[in-house]
């Protein structure tokens, strides 16, 4: 029997090139320490999780040599083309060994490994299961059986992300669980409300 898989898309912790939006207001360099913060809630949150394969795919180049362990996470590295793409490419792969899949990203403090044990639970009995974003996104989607279509022609990076992607699940006729809602860290004022200061 296949055993789940959770992705995990992260972007290569770089100077000036990390949380750019929350960049331009607290500066590079306490951007790219709050996105370090994320990236180790997001490694350690998703290692507590039993019974799961896990996939690391990084948006420049692969690191073997960083805090996430060779051991756990399978590495790979994200394809060219929009987030549609990279994210269709991951699931084409995963597939092939796992189900169901399950994708989250890394810009979420609240992010829980019982909230990705109820996602997997959830999978159990519905087709798909979404973490709603309060900015419009979703910080978790996974599914029993892939379907590329939910990733295609989605406004990315807008409040439209979470609304079309159910309506794209609804024209597939199949039905979805969903999780908490909860905040994404995109700009300083997402970042004071958790109270995490450096």
């Amino acid at each position: 029997m296949a055993r789940p898989a959770i992705i995990t898309f992260i972007k290569n912790p770089e100077l000036g090139k990390a949380k750019t939006r929350l960049a331009a207001t607290v500066g590079d360099e306490r951007a790219l320490a709050i996105y370090k913060e994320l990236l180790r809630h997001t490694r350690e949150t998703v290692q507590a999780v039993s019974g799961i394969d896990a996939f690391l795919f990084y948006s420049k180049f692969i690191d073997e040599n960083d805090d996430w362990s060779n051991d756990f996470f399978t590495k790979k590295l994200q394809p060219e083309g929009d987030l549609g793409a990279k994210i269709i490419a991951a699931f084409t792969e995963v597939f092939k060994t796992n189900q169901p899949v399950i994708i989250v990203g890394s810009d979420c403090a609240s992010l829980t490994s019982e909230i990705l044990e109820d996602a997997i639970s959830i999978l159990k009995e519905k087709d798909f299961v979404i973490g709603p974003a309060i900015d419009g996104g979703y910080y978790l989607l996974g599914m029993n059986s892939f379907q590329p279509s939910v990733f295609q022609n989605i406004e990315w990076s807008t409040e439209q992300v979470f609304p079309q992607t159910v309506s794209k699940i609804e024209a597939l006729k199949m039905n979805y669980g969903l999780l908490p809602t909860l905040s994404d860290i995109d700009f300083e004022e997402d970042w004071e409300e958790w109270g995490w200061a450096f």
